[in-house]
C-alpha cells in the first residue's frame, strides 16, 4: 500500500537494499492467476542479501551473531515477506480447478532456502511459522520431490525444535507412501525429524525430576501421550524397522556411488547448518590426501590420484557416521518405549546385533586419524563431534537392548554362548532359559560377539574418558534382572572385576557419574557370587587400598548404594550357606568381615535415611530408600527388628535430636506405598535385584508404619510423643 516513491526515497537512509520494493514486485507477480514466471528471477536478487547474513551467523560466534542486527532479513519480514513465501509455496494447494497449479523445483527451493535464513537470523520467525499447522504439515508433503528434500527437511528441522505443541504424525497425509518413497539416504535425513516426535519433551533431566511432581503428573495424563502415539504411529508403517535395521547396519562400502554422494555435498554446501561439517570434512581429506602424497616417493602424478580417490572415502565414512547416529537414536527410543517387546522381536530378526557387530571396529570404534573429525572451535573430546556422538547412541542402544530382556544373549557368538551353558554345567546348577532359547541364527558372528568387544574398549578406556560411564551402564544393563551366576562368570574370567577395581581403588575416580555407574556394575557383577568375592580379596590386598575403596564408597552414598546393598544381600545368603569355601572366603574377605559387624551396617542405615526425605526422592535416590528396607528386611527375618529400631533411638539421642530419623523415615515408607502399591508400578524389578518376595517388602513396610505404640516392630513406638511429627500429607510443592 506504499506507494513506490516512498519506499525508492526512505531505500537509502534506512539501508533497506531494495527490499522492500523487490517485494513490492514479488507481490505483484504472484496473484492468484499468476505463471510465477518472474517470481523466480525477483527471488534471485534478494536470496544472496539474506544468505551472506545467514553464512555470517553460522560462522561467526553465534554470541556475538545475536547481538548485532540483520538488517536485511528484518526488513524481509518487516514487509511481510515471510507471509508472502509462505502463501506461494501453499498456493497449489488453494486451486480446486482441473488445471493444477504447477510451481518449479527451482522457486520451491528459492522460497524455503529465504525461509530458512530469515529463520536463523530473526527472533521469532520460526515460532510464528511453527503455530501454523497448516504449513508444518504442508511442508511433509513437499518431502516427496527430491529435488526440494533437503531443503524442506532442514527446515522443518528447525520448526519442530520451536514447536510448543508436539505434533500427530498421524495427520501428515498419506505418512506410510511418504516413507516408502525415501531412499535410504533420505529416511536417514528424515529420522533427525522423526527424533523430536518421539521423544518426551522433558526427559533431558529424568533422573533430576522428583517422583512426587511425576507421580501428581503421571494422574493427569491418563492416555498415552503425543510421543507414544507417533511411536505406535511409525511402528505400524510397514518395513520402517527393517529399513532402519539395514541402515543401521551397513557398510560404508555398499553406500552409494560417488557422484550422487558428491552432488547432494554439494547441495548441503549451500545449505548452512552443515557447512561447518563439509568445512571439517574437507580439511580431513586434504591431510588425508597429504599423508598419502608424502608417503608415495613416485612422482607428483600419483599424489593427485591419490588425492582423488581419497576425497570421498573419507566423507563417506562421515556421512555414513552422521545417518547411523538419527537412526539408532530413533531406534533407541522405540526400544524404551510401551511397544518394546514388540520393536525387540523386529529388531532380532532384522538382525540389527550381529550387523552392529562387523563394524565395531572399522566404524563405531574405529582409530581416529591424527584430526580426528572435529567441528571448528571444539577439541577432540567434546561432545559434540559425530564420532563421539555416535559411540554413545551404539552404547545407549545396547544398554536398552538388555535391559531385563531374554534377547540380550544376542550379545554374544556361539562359542560365547556355549561357554556360558559350559559354566553352569561346571557349576552344577541348571542352565537359564534365555540361554537354551536364543536362535543361533540370530545371534553374533565373528570372533567375538558384541558384548566381549564392549569389554575390549572398555579396559583401554583412557581413566578421563566420557564414555566410561556408558560403557558401565550398558555392561551392567546385561546383568541386570534376576541374577545369573554364568553371565557373571562369564565377566569375571574376562577381568572385568580387576578394571573396575583398578579405576576405582588405583586411578582414584573422581567423576560421581563414572563412579556411580561402576559402583552399579560392582554390585550386579559381585551379588551372591563368592568367588566374585574371593577375586575381590585377592585385589584389595592391603588395609590401605581397602581405605581407599571404603573411602570411595563414603564419598557419596548415593551413587554406592546398589553396592551396599548387594554386599548386605550377599552376606546375608553366605551366611546361611553350609559350605567350606564360602567359610573360607567369609573368614578372609575384608569387605565381607567389615559389613558383618552390626556397627557398620547401623552406619550405613542411618546415613542411607538420613541423606533423602520425600521432597527430594528422585529416580536417582530412590535406591537408597529400597536398599535401607533391605537392610531392615534382613534384620526381620533374624527377628532383629526391634534391635535395629532402638539402635536408631539411640543413634538419634547421640546426635542430640530425637525423632528426626526416625520421623523422616515414616514419611518416606509412607511415599514408598504410595509409590509402590500404584497399580501401574512394576515391582518386579525389587524383586529380582533382591530375591525377596514383593509380599515380603510390603508386610514389612506395613509392620513398621503400625500406628499401635505398643508393637516392638513399629517405628512409633521409638519416637517419644513430644517429638512426633507423622501425620503431615505429602503435598507436590
Amino acid at each position: 500500500q506504499i506507494t513506490e516513491a516512498l519506499l525508492k526515497e526512505r531505500d537509502k537512509q534506512a539501508k533497506w537494499n531494495g527490499i522492500p520494493l523487490l517485494l513490492q514486485k514479488l507481490y505483484e507477480h504472484s496473484h492468484p492467476n499468476s505463471d510465477f514466471s518472474q517470481c523466480q528471477s525477483i527471488l534471485k536478487e534478494i536470496s544472496p542479501l539474506l544468505s551472506m547474513e545467514a553464512m555470517a551467523f553460522v560462522t561467526e560466534d553465534r554470541k556475538a551473531a545475536q547481538e548485532s542486527t540483520f538488517p536485511n532479513t528484518y526488513t524481509f519480514d518487516l514487509f511481510g515477506g515471510v507471509d508472502l513465501l509462505v502463501e506461494i509455496l501453499m498456493r497449489p494447494t488453494l486451486i480446486t480447478q482441473k488445471k493444477k497449479q504447477k510451481i518449479s523445483d527451482d522457486l520451491i527451493k528459492d522460497c524455503l532456502s529465504i525461509l530458512y535464513n530469515t529463520c536463523i537470523c530473526t527472533e521469532g520467525v520460526t515460532r510464528r511459522l511453527a503455530e501454523r499447522n497448516d504449513f508444518v504439515l504442508f511442508l511433509f508433503t513437499l518431502m516427496t520431490n527430491k529435488k526440494t528434500f533437503l531443503q524442506t527437511a532442514t527446515l522443518i528441522e528447525d520448526i519442530l525444535g520451536v514447536k510448543k505443541e508436539m505434533i500427530q504424525l498421524d495427520d501428515i497425509p498419506n505418512l506410510a507412501s511418504l516413507v516408502s518413497s525415501f531412499d535410504q539416504q533420505q529416511l536417514a535425513n528424515f529420522c533427525r525429524i522423526l527424533a523430536v516426535t518421539i521423544s518426551e519433551l522433558d526427559t533431558g533431566s529424568d533422573d533430576k525430576h522428583t517422583l512426587l511432581a511425576k507421580n501428581a503428573q503421571q494422574k493427569k495424563n491418563l492416555g498415552p501421550s503425543r510421543a507414544e502415539i507417533n511411536q505406535a504411529t511409525l511402528l505400524n508403517i510397514p518395513g520402517f524397522i527393517e529399513r532402519l535395521c539395514k541402515l543401521a547396519t551397513r557398510k560404508v562400502s555398499e553406500t552409494t556411488g560417488t557422484s550422487s554422494f558428491l552432488q547432494e555435498l554439494e547441495e548441503w554446501y549451500t545449505w548452512l547448518d552443515n557447512a561447518l561439517v563439509l568445512d571439517a570434512l574437507m580439511r580431513v581429506a586434504n591431510e588425508e590426501a597429504e599423508q598419502s602424497s608424502t608417503e608415495s616417493s613416485d612422482e607428483s602424478g600419483l599424489a593427485n590420484t591419490s588425492t582423488r580417490t581419497q576425497l570421498p572415502q573419507s566423507m563417506k565414512i562421515m556421512h555414513e557416521i552422521m545417518y547411523k547416529l538419527e537412526v539408532l537414536y530413533v531406534l533407541c527410543v522405540l526400544l524404551m518405549g510401551r511397544q518394546r517387546n514388540q520393536v525387540h522381536k523386529m529388531i532380532a530378526e532384522f538382525k540389527l546385533i550381529p550387523g552392529l557387530n562387523n563394524l565395531f571396529d572399522k566404524l563405531i570404534w574405529r582409530k581416529h586419524s591424527a584430526s580426528a573429525l572435529v567441528l571448528h572451535g571444539h577439541n577432540q573430546n567434546c561432545d559434540c563431534s559425530p564420532d563421539i556422538t555416535l559411540k554413545i547412541q551404539f552404547l545407549r542402544l545396547l544398554q536398552s537392548f538388555s535391559d531385563h530382556h531374554e534377547n540380550k544373549y544376542l550379545l554374544l557368538n556361539s562359542q560365547e554362548l556355549n561357554e556360558l551353558s559350559a559354566i553352569s554345567h561346571k557349576a552344577n546348577i541348571p542352565e537359564v532359559d534365555a540361554v537354551v532359547n536364543t536362535d543361533r541364527s540370530l545371534v553374533c558372528d565373528g570372533k567375538r560377539g558384541l558384548l566381549t568387544r564392549l569389554l575390549q574398549v572398555m579396559k583401554k578406556e583412557p581413566a578421563e574418558s566420557s564414555f566410561r560411564f556408558w560403557q558401565a551402564r550398558a555392561v551392567e544393563s546385561f546383568l541386570r534382572g534376576t541374577t545369573s551366576y554364568a553371565d557373571q562368570m562369564f565377566l569375571l574370567k574376562r577381568g572385568l572385576l580387576e578394571h573396575i577395581l583398578y579405576c576405582i581403588v588405583d586411578s582414584e575416580c573422581k567423576s560421581r557419574d563414572v563412579l556411580q555407574s561402576y559402583f552399579d556394575l560392582l554390585g550386579e557383577l559381585m551379588k551372591f557370587n563368592i568367588d566374585a568375592f574371593k577375586r575381590f580379596n585377592k585385589y584389595i590386598n592391603t588395609d590401605e587400598k581397602f581405605q581407599v575403596f571404603l573411602n570411595q564408597i563414603n564419598s557419596s552414598l548415593v551413587d554406592s548404594n546398589m553396592l551396599v546393598r548387594c554386599i548386605t544381600l550377599s552376606l546375608d545368603r553366605f551366611e546361611n550357606q553350609s559350605d567350606a569355601k564360602v567359610a573360607e572366603v567369609l573368614s578372609e574377605c575384608r569387605l565381607l568381615s567389615y559389613m558383618s559387624q552390626m556397627s557398620m551396617r547401623m552406619s550405613f542405615l542411618f546415613r542411607l535415611i538420613n541423606i533423602i526425605h520425600v521432597q527430594t526422592l528422585t529416580q536417582e535416590n530412590v535406591s537408597c530408600l529400597n536398599t535401607s528396607l533391605v537392610i531392615l528386611m534382613l534384620a526381620r527375618r533374624k527377628e532383629k527388628l526391634p534391635f535395629y529400631l532402638r539402635t536408631l533411638q539411640q543413634m538419634e539421642y547421640t546426635e542430640k535430636y530425637p525423632g528426626f530419623i526416625l520421623n523422616n523415615f515414616h514419611s518416606l515408607l509412607r511415599f514408598w506405598q504410595q509409590h509402590y502399591l500404584n497399580k501401574d508400578k512394576d515391582s518386579t524389578c525389587l524383586e529380582n535385584s533382591s530375591c525377596i518376595s514383593f509380599t515380603y517388602w510390603k508386610e514389612t513396610v506395613s509392620i513398621l508404619l503400625s500406628p499401635d505404640r505398643t508393637s516392638p516392630c513399629a517405628i512409633v513406638s521409638y519416637i517419644d510423643e513430644a517429638y512426633m511429627d507423622i501425620d503431615r500429607d505429602f503435598s507436590e510443592e
